[in-house]
């Protein structure tokens, strides 16, 4: 692992958050969930490919952490993707939060693609019902990824599988809690929202990290024997996901 890898990381999770919450918060009137659903997807396809011969195209602390429980990455990896992804998330926020405020009339305290529970779940889902919507859709979603990296860590045709299985995701999760299923993409937003989406932050912070570890467990109870050539090398992580 090297430099360049963490600039990767940085980098791509920047561009996820910033096309991504773009869709939700700006285009969601004109697109519709399905096209924010695609959106999320198609970039991080497009991610996987680009991005993924260099550090693997995590971008996302919840994938980073089910590849350290599930032995495929180290803790000193694990910790720079993860600050870099979640510096990445804030930044990609930023630059679009900096558009944003050039669109006569557009809001961005409490909202601006942030995701919640409560009033601010589309449905009104409680705190529980968030906490475990989250960890069980980031779940699936680290499991693909585990899945799909095991024989072969470059991204080949596992980064059409990973981007579709978000698309699904965030159709399920928008109206339950906006679909984060990556800390890093719900912080960036809620930095500049403030109020409500920074109170309710620590949830999708915490339930991604659980789904990602309930990945891993399953994982290695399907995978007892872990095959040497997934265990990667600096330049070789395994792609990862939203």
């Amino acid at each position: 692992m090297n430099d360049r890898a963490i600039a990767a990381e940085f980098t791509g999770t920047a561009l996820l958050v910033f096309f991504g919450v773009a869709a939700a918060a700006v285009g969601g009137p004109l697109i519709g969930p399905v096209g924010i659903a695609l959106v999320f997807g198609l970039v991080l396809l497009a991610l996987a490919y680009a991005l993924g011969p260099v550090s693997g195209a995590h971008l996302n602390p919840a994938v980073t952490f089910g590849l350290l429980l599930a032995g495929r990455i180290g803790p000193r990896t694990a910790v720079r993707y993860a600050v870099a992804q979640c510096a990445g998330g804030v930044v990609g926020a930023g630059v679009l939060y900096a558009l944003v405020r050039a669109i006569p009339g557009f809001t961005v305290h409490g909202a601006f693609g942030s995701n919640g529970w409560g009033a601010r779940s589309a449905v009104g889902i409680n705190g529980v019902g968030a906490f475990l919507a989250e960890a069980v859709l980031t779940m699936l979603l680290v499991l693909v990824v585990l899945g799909v990296t095991r024989r072969n860590p470059g991204p080949g045709a596992g980064g059409a599988a990973i981007g579709l299985t978000l698309s699904a995701l965030v159709l399920v999760g928008l109206p339950l809690t906006g679909c984060g299923v990556n800390p890093a993409r719900s912080l960036g937003p809620a930095v500049f929202a403030g109020g409500p989406a920074l109170s309710q932050l620590w949830l999708f912070l915490a339930a991604p990290l659980v789904g990602g570890a309930l990945a891993a467990g399953v994982d290695r109870l399907i995978h007892p024997a872990p095959r040497a050539a997934v265990v990667t090398a600096p330049d070789s992580v395994p792609v990862g996901a939203a």
